[in-house]
């Protein structure tokens, strides 16, 4: 990558914005920018960010000022807008917990696009609704994004561009799937001792390479560690591909597509080991998905209010 010093930009130059919930997140995607520009002044705001450009678009990116959830996006999301006014395509990138069933085999290092999905736009906010005596009612949804964006990933999707995906740094860590009612025992650091009997048997892929997966992502404002809690929460709500923190909160400003990367199954024996290459493979998603977007295609409006509690 290299840093770009002539021609200084304005703030009216940048038309991507591409936020990120954690530092090694925002560090993927900086490794994928073709240039880096010089900084910019933004008075007023409190975010910080990392300008540069890629298949020649002008790209802002921003970090969360280390928290995760909805609410630190949306403020996020609310400055990079009012810093950034001619912002028309807008990303959400990082890692999430995959949901692995027999309909989808999500496996570790994969990458989920969020894309419309039965009556959900991308994204369903799971906890936002009513718990009444027949059940949790889901009372919120979240618009799609701009068609122009879903154009673009159903081109990239027509291409098979997922094969094609760089490796970066595979963990050593295997990729392993336990059955939804073991738990990982409470005083382990791994899962060096677990028990091996208790592993779901998949098929091996021929290439260890990542594979994107198309459709629902489930935003809210909890972690999950506990596969039969994750079982729970999608109960009811579709083909839901994976979980993430931040899209219900960064939607409520902008459309946007969501691209995660899968570094644990959302149960009880998640770890890092798989962050920094899921950061990785969901950085290289969104440079392929920029490559289809003509930067000459002109900005869609957005709507004034974007999620529904009705």
């Amino acid at each position: 990558m290299q840093r770009e010093s002539l021609s200084p930009k304005t703030h009216e130059d940048y038309t991507v914005a591409v936020v990120c919930a954690m530092s090694f997140e925002r560090s993927a995607v900086r490794f994928m920018l073709d240039r880096e520009h010089d900084h910019l002044g933004t008075p007023g705001d409190s975010n910080i960010y990392t300008l540069g450009d890629l298949h020649g678009h002008n790209v802002v990116l921003a970090c969360l000022p280390g928290q995760q959830g909805k609410g630190a996006a949306a403020t996020v999301a609310a400055n990079m807008s009012r810093t950034f006014p001619s912002i028309k395509w807008r990303f959400l990138v990082g890692i999430d917990g995959g949901v692995p069933s027999e309909k989808n085999d999500i496996c570790l290092g994969d990458v989920v696009v969020s894309m419309p999905e039965g009556p959900h736009g991308g994204v369903v906010q799971y906890d936002l609704g009513k718990d009444t005596d027949a059940g949790f009612n889901l009372k919120g949804f979240l618009w799609p994004p701009p068609p122009l964006l879903r154009s673009a990933v159903e081109q990239m999707r027509s291409d098979h561009l997922g094969p094609r995906l760089t490796i970066y740094n595979r963990p050593s860590d295997p990729d392993v799937l336990y059955r939804e009612d073991y738990q990982h025992p409470l005083s382990a650091s791994s899962c060096a001792n677990c028990d091996r009997s208790q592993i779901i048997d998949r098929v091996a892929r021929q290439l260890e390479r990542p594979v994107i997966h198309y459709g629902l992502i489930a935003s809210g404002d909890r972690v999950l560690k506990s596969a039969m809690k994750r079982s729970e929460a999608v109960r009811g709500l579709g083909d839901v591909l994976c979980f993430e923190m931040e899209a219900a909160g960064l939607m409520s400003e902008f459309p946007c597509i969501v691209i995660r990367g899968i570094s644990d199954y959302a149960d009880s024996h998640k770890n890092d080991s798989w962050h920094h290459f899921a950061a990785a493979a969901a950085a290289a998603c969104t440079k392929e998905l920029l490559s289809h977007i003509d930067t000459e295609n002109p900005p869609v409006a957005v709507r004034d209010t974007q999620i529904s509690r009705s």
